[in-house]
């Protein structure tokens, strides 16, 4: 059987990972109740227990690239982890962030961009840009990045002033509407 390019082989309708060295390479299958065993040029290169329902497929961390281990390693729990080195801001932030998607999986980039724009300036820096974007509900890599390119953390809020109580003969009052 021939290595997948996803670093998978597929026996019995599941699929167990091998090195990633081994992609597209010709390899041999040794299948009992209870392993699955995968070897190269008679070497064993792999060692899975044997599925036989639940999760198709089977992965060791280590037949993983290194970018895809990277990967592997992102959730929501390490980006909070990450934030909580600059403060509470940032740690909402993330959270907002990872909200604001249908599933968390897609805010990770957005959370991975924002810790490394938050690389450059300090904690207190990085804390206030953080509470401006939860303030006006920013929650993509870019406005985070046009607070920081524009200084919009060091500029107070604009607040709305109040409006004026209207008193005249025509306004009928909350009691009109009971």
């Amino acid at each position: 059987m021939r290595v997948g390019p996803d670093y998978h082989v597929e026996v019995a309708g599941f699929h167990y990972s091998v090195p990633a060295t081994l992609i597209r390479q010709q390899i041999d299958a040794r299948l009992t109740a209870t392993t699955v065993e995968f070897f190269h040029c008679g070497q064993r290169v792999a060692a899975h227990a044997r599925r036989h329902g639940g999760e198709r497929h089977s992965t060791v961390p280590e037949h993983m690239p290194a970018a895809h281990r990277r990967y592997a390693e992102w959730s929501p729990e390490r980006f909070e982890r990450d934030a909580g080195d600059l403060g509470p801001n940032t740690v909402a932030l993330i959270r907002a962030i990872l909200a604001s998607r249908p599933h968390p999986e897609q805010g990770f980039r957005t959370c991975r961009g924002v810790l490394k724009l938050f690389r450059g300036p300090n904690r207190a820096r990085a804390e206030a840009v953080s509470a401006r974007a939860l303030e006006i509900g920013a929650t993509t890599a870019d406005s985070i990045a046009s607070i920081l390119r524009n200084n919009l953390d060091r500029v107070r809020s604009p607040t709305r002033p109040e409006a004026p109580t209207l008193d005249h003969a025509n306004i009928r009052g909350s009691r009109y509407f009971h």
